[in-house]
């Protein structure tokens, strides 16, 4: 099974172009299921959303839709995977309802989270339920390079059964900050090594493409081959299409999976493509 999706689900300037035009936003999430069957949950990164708004999620999306959401960022950044116990048992109790629907739990750590933080990390990996899966992205420059550190991390996630999130940010560094999206994109994605590495059953590419989709081709272009190799060996991947203001991020998602060359909704007319075109009256 291959997920895809984007960042969010949500956007104004998605209706017309890829949901209906008349999208409500209430409505955004079920129009956006019908294209993808995964979604980059980061709103959890920065508040925890109300209980009848975790029902309306589940009810939106159909039975192989999976979310992805991140752990708060005040476990994460502001207590330091210090004394979190009782702030991510209330976040999971909270998500509870979501659990069949849940592909993968994202756990972001800043760049200030060095190999001093094993020790942290491998707690937090003994504390998460074992029935969910996680998935951990590091920034720390020492994880990357291919030493001691990184090493040691990789097989602690091995051992455990977590997932090493890889983020691409290759093709945004690549082109000059000609706007502010881009400006902003690069100021807060980081520029890290793109190290390659399964280290559980569910990989997680985060691919941040430039603002010329033609232009990702060459980026994404290993990717392809690497993909195809993990769904043969029976992993189940998760993609994340990004552009700076993901405006054409959608887009971006069907032109890798037709060089991929698999079968996925996303290569199916987009709902707003299905609409009537407006004829202009003279």
């Amino acid at each position: 099974m291959l997920y895809l999706g984007c960042p969010q689900w949500s956007s104004a300037h998605w209706k017309g172009r890829f949901f209906s035009s008349d999208c409500k936003t209430a409505d955004m999430l079920s129009e956006y299921a019908q294209i993808f069957n995964s979604v980059e949950g980061n709103t959890s990164f920065y508040a925890n959303p109300k209980p009848d708004t975790i029902a309306t999620w589940s009810n939106a999306v159909p039975e192989n839709f999976r979310f992805t959401f991140k752990i708060p960022k005040k476990i994460s950044h502001e207590l330091a995977l210090s004394q979190y116990q009782h702030e991510l048992k209330q976040w999971l109790t909270l998500f509870s309802p979501l659990f069949s629907r849940l592909g993968m739990v994202l756990l972001q750590l800043p760049a200030s989270c060095s190999p001093s933080y094993l020790g942290r990390i491998a707690d937090f990996i003994d504390q998460f339920p074992k029935e969910l899966t996680l998935g951990i992205e590091v920034r720390h420059r020492a994880f990357f390079a291919k030493g001691d550190a990184e090493k040691r991390f990789n097989q602690l996630l091995m051992h455990t059964g977590v997932n090493r999130i890889i983020m691409d940010t290759r093709p945004l560094f690549s082109e000059s900050p000609s706007t502010p999206a881009i400006i902003d994109a690069q100021q807060k994605k980081p520029r890290v090594p793109v190290n390659v590495i399964a280290t559980a059953q569910a990989p997680v590419l985060r691919f941040v493409g430039c603002s010329d989709l033609a232009a990702n081709k060459a980026f994404y272009a290993p990717w392809l081959s690497k993909i195809r190799y993990w769904l043969k060996e029976g992993r189940t991947p998760y993609i994340f299409f990004h552009t700076a203001d993901n405006y054409d991020a959608p887009l971006l998602a069907r032109q890798f999976v037709r060089d991929l060359g698999v079968e996925h909704p996303v290569l199916d007319p987009f709902i707003a493509e299905k609409q009537p075109s407006q004829q202009l009256l003279l």
